[in-house]
């Protein structure tokens, strides 16, 4: 077993990454292996477990804001970051500091040293960073309660090892097919194996065939399902290109006139199941939440990166839907925007649904410039703009390779009442919103 221990934050995001090379590694054997190892302290913590296509971060982002202003210590683990690798773990909206990601991955290197020596292999990139947030939060944060993200699917997803006291499955839609089935049914199915035994399931799904999946395996694990639509509901009293407000309704109470300042119909949806997770913590676990920290916990909430507005004139904004169903979300916000003419600047990812993603979008765009994620599995922007023509429906439409220079393009080409939306994948949107806070927010 080697002893090459690292020293850095640099060192320690760079050996991480370099697990990446193992590719991604459905199953929890390793998990357990590893967890078995360290005394299992996932079995000390508490957590609420976040599965579903789209939606996952923001309705992260409801809970702990919400739980936060109630006076709890709020851990948060989520996938991918946006600005840095150490935004995925957080405590109380601050990341893991470098000293202790450090301290902990170096607890975590003999463990993937010797199960590589295993007949399991060794862990993923993914399976790593999971170990490092079960450790990072019960050795050194102890926080309340932990707000826990899936990365892919459910069922088979490295966070999948622990027991908690919530499910939350936001929606099921068509993204990583090639690991989680390529029809409803057989996704809903990997989402839904987040049910553990007694364990409330809040639901935001809405296929009727996926429904069906998700209440046939919580039946057989005895956990009772809220769904949204039945046992909790919403009213929108007001739809806004700032935000929404709605009245929320569930078994327990009605809480009127909820304030949100995300944008989009999609978000009240997000928005009314943190709301019924909470409700479940207050009545089942004796959670003390009060009703003004609900108010100005959801009125706050902000996820960087959705819908997300970075400079003013022209208004250019950020969102990151990445498959169909985020695609079909930005489309109905963009009817909330008044402007002029509409820019679109997309890029891609190879492993996704590519035309299904174009299809809303297309109709809408006055301008749309094809860029691509400085990212490996990065689609060509040449290969996008062929697919996009064959789709058909698009003005004008403008291929540039570098996005620095597509996003450049789109700002300098809008006039002040032109819309310009930058959209596509995570990492493009990532690298974008560093690139627009540094260069234009000091012009």
């Amino acid at each position: 077993m080697g002893n090459v221990l690292v020293k850095t934050k640099e060192e320690a995001i760079s050996w991480i990454h370099g697990r990446e090379k193992v590719g991604i590694k459905p199953g929890l054997e390793r998990m357990e292996w590893m967890l078995e190892r360290v005394g299992h302290p996932e079995r000390h913590l508490k957590f609420v477990h976040v599965a579903g296509t789209n939606g996952k971060g923001s309705t992260v982002s409801f809970i702990s804001h919400v739980l936060r202003r109630s006076g709890y210590t709020v851990g948060t683990f989520t996938s991918p970051y946006l600005i840095d690798f150490t935004n995925r773990i957080q405590v109380n909206g601050e990341d893991i500091s470098g000293k202790d990601l450090v301290a902990i991955l170096n607890q975590v290197i003999p463990l993937a040293e010797e199960l590589e020596q295993s007949e399991l292999g060794g862990p993923s990139e993914f399976e790593v960073i999971t170990m490092v947030a079960i450790l990072y939060f019960s050795q050194i944060a102890k926080p309340d309660i932990i707000i826990w993200e899936t990365g892919l699917g459910g069922r088979l997803d490295s966070t999948n090892v622990v027991y908690p006291l919530v499910s939350v499955i936001t929606n099921i839609g068509y993204d990583h097919m090639e690991y989680l089935g390529s029809d409803l049914k057989q996704i809903a199915k990997e989402k839904a194996g987040i049910i553990k035994s007694g364990v409330p399931v809040v639901s935001g799904v809405e296929q009727e065939e996926a429904k069906a999946v998700i209440y046939e395996v919580a039946k057989a694990k005895k956990a009772t399902v809220y769904q949204l639509g039945e046992q909790f509901s919403t009213v929108i009293n007001k739809i806004h290109h700032s935000g929404s407000k709605f009245d929320f309704q569930d078994i327990f109470l009605t809480m009127p006139n909820i304030e949100i300042s995300m944008i989009g119909s999609h978000q009240i949806k997000n928005a009314a199941i943190a709301l019924m997770t909470l409700e479940i913590l207050r009545q089942y676990y004796a959670f003390y939440i009060e009703e003004d920290s609900v108010y100005t916990g959801m009125k706050h909430t902000f996820w960087p990166g959705r819908l997300e507005k970075v400079l003013e004139n022209p208004l250019v904004i950020l969102d990151g839907a990445h498959n169909p169903e985020g695609a079909e979300s930005l489309a109905e916000a963009i009817h909330l925007f008044n402007y002029k003419r509409l820019i679109l600047v997309t890029g891609i990812l190879k492993d996704k649904a590519i035309q299904q993603f174009y299809q809303p979008l297309l109709p809408l765009a006055d301008e749309l410039i094809i860029t691509e994620p400085k990212f490996p599995r990065a689609k060509e922007a040449l290969e996008v703009a062929k697919i996009v023509h064959s789709i058909g429906g698009a003005s004008h439409v403008l291929v540039q390779e570098n996005w620095k220079d597509a996003v450049d393009m789109a700002i300098q080409e809008a006039n002040k009442d032109d819309l310009v939306i930058i959209t596509g994948s995570l990492y493009l949107i990532s690298d974008v919103r560093k690139y627009i806070l540094e260069h234009y927010k000091k012009s």
